[in-house]
Formats: C-alpha cells, structure tokens, sequence
C-alpha cells in the first residue's frame, strides 16, 4: 500500500488553503506540483497551518496518518481522572510524544492538573431550552433536588416539561430566569449566535452563564462580550432523540464535559461549570475553542457525514430486488455505523456550516485513509488490508469501552 497522498488529497489541501487565503486577505499559496504526490501529510498540514494567522488558533495536526490514529486514540482514550487540558494534551502530541502499550501518554503528561471541583454552591439553575440536552440536566439536577427553572418557546412544551418531571417550574416568560445563579443555554447553535434580546435583558449579570454548543470558537466571539460570567462548555453526550420527549437521566454520567476559558474568563465562573460537571457524573476537562472545534471535527462532525454518506450509498442502490433485501437484512452492524448519520439534520447541517474548515480538514484525512483501503482492494493486497484491519481492531478499544 502506498505511503504517498493521493492527488485528490494534495487538490483538495490546496483548495481549503486558498479558501482561507481569500476570506483572509492574503495571497493565495503557492501551487502545489503534482511531484508533491511523494509530500507527506506533514508537509500538507504544515503549509495550511502557516496560513492561520493568530498564532492561538493553529492547530496542532498530525503528521502522517499514524499520527492521526494516535491523535484519536489520545483524544478518545484519556484517563480523566483528574481536571484536564484537551489544548495541552495537543501540544504535547505535536512536540513528539507517544502513546504507551496502555494507551497512556509515556512522558511526562502535562495535562494533569490537580484536583477535582469545590462543592456545589448553587441555589438556583436556569436552563433555558428542554430538548435532549437541556432535558437532561434538568432532570438530573431536579432529582437531585437542586430548584431548576425551565425557559422555552411555547406553553405546550412547558406544560410537557413539566408533566414529564422535567423541572417543576418551566415557564415561557424569560423574566423566569431573574434570580438564577447559574443559566444554561442549551439551545441550538443557530438560536446560541443570534440570541433573542428578551433573553439577554434577562440574563442576571451576576450569574454564571454558560452553552452545550459542539462548537466553540464562533460562540466564543458572540457571547465573550454580551455577559461578563459566560463559560463556553461542551459535554460529550447524546443520542438520535430530539425534543422534549428526549431528555432522560444519567445521558452525562462517564462522558467528557469540556469547558473553553479564554484568559479573560472569570476563575470562579469557570469553578461553577467544574461543579456543574462533577454533579452531572460528567469527566470534566478544559481546552482551546480552536483545538477543541478540530478534535470535535474529528470524533463527533465527521462521523455525521460519514454515516450519512453510507446511508446514501445504499439508499441509492438502483437494483429494486438488492435495495429491498438490503433493508430486510441490515441490522446492529447497519444500525451502530449508521445512527448518527439518521439523526436531527438541522444539527448535522450547523455542525458544519459552523466548523466548516476543521469539518473540511477531517474530510480530507479521511478520504485519503479510504483511498489508501480502497486501493488494497483495487489492487488485491489482501495481506496489506487485512494489517490494516488488524491495526483498526487494536485501536477501537483505546477509544471506546462497549
């Protein structure tokens, strides 16, 4: 199998480099030779980065497709027992650091940053939205007897909310949120960039204000001046449910919740989303909006594309009889590599119109990995391929635990 990129890669490197020239205002980059098919992935990723002007918001990518597999293995294979920083977790990875037979980093780790959050001490909690993800942390902390304050669009939802043991006060009135010490924006990325002036009148400015967004870099840039305690956070969990009806208890229990500090963050701000996260069951972490975007690109965004373009591929099979006995016979190999693909389009489409460039980076790792499978098919190296799935088998478990 071959170790070059295939020229659709290098094509497809360089149309994303000028792309970002343009928006930038700089000169386009030099034309890539199609000698470059012998250029490693270094070489490719380092000429993007350099584009990047603001020196915080470059990425730390992977030199060669070892180093992706590895990149996702750290990302996916972490020992949260302790605070974390996703951002320095990069760093190190791009300095040169390797990955143990435990899939433990094997220097010194540089992430480790000491001990767990202060005890809650919040009175009131404001979630405003009660869909899967507002839901869900409205009713684990409603059961955990912490007074929960709903905020939605319409009266039928709230009556819902309520009648499922969401919180026992949700409301349509966003003066509800008035004496909250804590407000959780869990809504759409959409409705997160262009927030309702009702809402933000209503924000208390002594609150802790904070999002459930999967992406962070253009929340960060709206939201940084409209509230002065504004956290940015992620946490790692969901399901194929939308809606009212989705929420359910425990969603968070064992997942990462990633926050986004910038250095003007308030310190104790930051300590109440730590809190938030401990009493939710939740791995509590911190990163860079910048890197935290590229790593969600690649374990959480691209796998929505990829999933719908395999429901497309057979969904658009043009033998009647094969397309009907496909249907009879998918089942959980279908189901698991396809869930996600079958989800709420309107997410899926956010995710990437709101991460476009670090959705297009992933895309481009990832078609040069097919190909590179692809090509041992094509050519007969079944050896080669079977190595490969050898390796994919050995690196699943350092990701996930079933």
């Amino acid at each position: 199998m071959k170790e070059a990129l295939p020229l659709a890669f290098i094509k497809h490197q360089h149309a994303v480099l000028g792309l970002q020239a343009k928006r930038n205002k700089q000169p386009q980059p030099p034309a890539i030779p199609l000698s470059s098919r012998q250029a490693d992935t270094g070489a490719i990723l380092s000429a993007q980065a350099a584009t990047d002007q603001t020196a915080e918001r470059q990425m730390v990518l992977p030199r060669n497709l070892l180093q992706m597999e590895k990149l996702l293995e750290l990302l996916m294979g972490l020992d949260f027992q302790h605070q974390r920083s996703l951002s320095s977790a990069l760093n190190w990875f791009g300095s040169g650091g390797s990955i143990n037979q435990h899939g433990r980093m094997s220097e010194i780790d540089p992430m480790d940053q000491g001990q767990g959050a202060q005890p809650w001490s919040i009175d009131r909690v404001g979630v405003v939205g009660m869909g899967l993800i507002g839901g869900s942390i409205a009713l684990d902390l409603t059961q955990q007897g912490v007074e929960v304050q709903g905020l939605v669009h319409r009266e039928v939802t709230a009556e819902r909310a309520r009648s499922r043991g969401l919180a026992p006060l949700v409301s349509t009135d966003p003066s509800c949120l008035h004496d909250c010490d804590l407000v959780i924006l869990a809504l759409p990325l959409e409705s997160l960039l262009t927030p309702e002036q009702s809402l933000l009148r209503a924000l208390p400015e002594q609150a802790v204000v904070t999002d459930v967004g999967s992406v962070k870099a253009e929340v960060l840039a709206v939201w940084r001046d409209l509230h002065p305690r504004f956290v940015g956070s992620h946490p790692m969990a969901g399901t194929a449910q939308a809606g009212v009806d989705a929420g359910l208890t425990g969603l968070f229990r064992g997942r990462p919740w990633v926050s986004t500090p910038e250095p003007t963050t308030d310190p104790s701000a930051l300590e109440v989303i730590h809190q938030l996260a401990d009493r939710l069951g939740s791995h509590f972490l911190t990163a860079d909006a910048a890197r935290h975007d590229q790593a969600v690109a690649l374990i959480s965004h691209l796998p929505v594309i990829v999933s719908a373009a395999l429901l497309r591929a057979v969904g658009e099979e043009r033998d009647p009889a094969v397309l009907d006995l496909a249907r009879t016979l998918a089942s959980s190999g279908f189901a698991d590599t396809t869930r996600v693909g079958g989800g709420n389009p309107a997410l899926g489409t956010a995710m990437a119109s709101h991460n476009t460039q670090a959705v297009l980076r992933s895309l481009a790792a990832y078609r040069w990995s097919l190909e590179q499978l692809e090509e041992a098919i094509l050519e007969g190296h079944w050896a080669q391929l079977e190595k490969e799935l050898e390796k994919t088998q050995l690196l699943r478990p350092q990701f996930l635990s079933d």
